[in-house]
């Protein structure tokens, strides 16, 4: 019987080194594995983390009670999930999903939002009806003040300028603006029924608030010392969160009740295009080349994908209960 020779030395480091060769050209071919869509579960005081490959549920996360809203921190290394019930906020990896901490004693965050100068962070207490304003410093959070609103606040925008929070109080019927400097209410104004969701445009010269307790979307003239209602765009009912589309031209809302998100294009301030999504669609999110609209079915317990070249919903994934605030890597660069 023949044995093969042992390699020598100069063989075996031949062979050692084409094996690296192939390990490192197999590495470089396979693609890398895209950042998952972080769906929050309201009831379930958890995120689902979805692969938009296959479209599985890949894991699980804990988090405080009532988990509603999530927004990426300036340094874009961590995404934030506001737990409101919990008074806390879950920092994670927005590319692996790893927890890389809690913060705790955040009072009521239902909603949350960084200015674009990354000095001011600011949370609206949806149960305890006031407005947090805290400093940023890069890594920690510092509260400077807490201040009184009406009933419920609900939804912030901070102006490209950073010296304005919008906030809309959504049992009071009002939106309010705060001074980020003083941490002062400059003015107070009424809306229409249960305003939720606003959104800047024209330079944040106009608002866009959703009604959620009505069927479309006002629009408030800022640009002066006193909010102007200008006008009301007809989208459905149950008016509620806003997304943009990424293309620096529209902007989808969703509408809760009507079961359908529209498509408002930012020169007319008319409805473009709408899409019938089931189950009560609620926050949404953008994919990174802008042709799949991420949205979160409340009612149905799903997270519905929807290609927007169709205007269908081309599949729809299982998630926790009273599915909220959805999220991906994309966001972070489309307001």
């Amino acid at each position: 019987m023949r044995f093969l020779a042992r390699p020598n030395g100069r063989l075996a480091a031949f062979l050692f080194s084409c094996l690296t060769v192939w390990a490192a050209q197999s590495a470089a071919a396979a693609p890398p594995e895209p950042p998952p869509i972080f769906v929050l579960n309201s009831l379930d005081a958890s995120v689902s983390v979805i692969n938009p490959v296959d479209w599985t549920e890949k894991q699980r996360i804990a988090t405080g009670k009532e988990p509603h809203h999530i927004y990426m921190t300036p340094d874009e290394k961590s995404v934030i999930v506001a737990n409101s019930a919990g008074d806390s906020l879950t920092f994670l990896n927005p590319r692996t999903a790893e927890v890389q901490r809690v913060v705790y004693g955040i009072i009521d965050p239902y909603q949350l939002q960084f200015s674009r100068d990354m000095k001011w962070f600011v949370t609206a207490a949806n149960r305890l009806n006031h407005v947090d304003v805290y400093r940023w410093d890069g890594k920690d959070l510092k509260l400077v003040k807490r201040i009184a609103t009406g009933k419920t606040p609900s939804h912030i925008w901070i102006d490209h300028t950073s010296t304005v929070a919008y906030v809309t109080m959504q049992d009071s019927d009002e939106l309010i603006a705060v001074d980020l400097a003083t941490q002062t209410i400059r003015w107070r104004t009424t809306t229409g029924a249960m305003p939720a969701d606003i959104y800047g445009v024209h330079n944040d010269k106009t608002l866009l608030v959703g009604l959620t307790g009505s069927d479309g979307v006002q629009v408030f003239d800022v640009a002066g010392a006193e909010p102007k209602l200008v006008g009301k765009i007809l989208t459905g009912k149950g008016a509620h969160a806003f997304r943009s589309a990424g293309d620096g031209k529209s902007v989808f809302v969703s509408n809760r009740v009507a079961n359908t998100i529209s498509r408002i294009d930012l020169a007319t301030l008319k409805v473009s295009a709408t899409y019938a999504v089931p189950g009560g669609p609620d926050c949404m999110d953008v994919s990174a080349d802008g042709k799949t609209l991420y949205v979160t079915s409340r009612w149905a317990k799903k997270l519905s994908v929807i290609d927007l070249d169709s205007q269908k919903v081309v599949r729809q994934v299982n998630v926790g209960r009273s599915p909220h605030g959805v999220w991906t890597l994309a966001h972070a660069k489309r307001i």
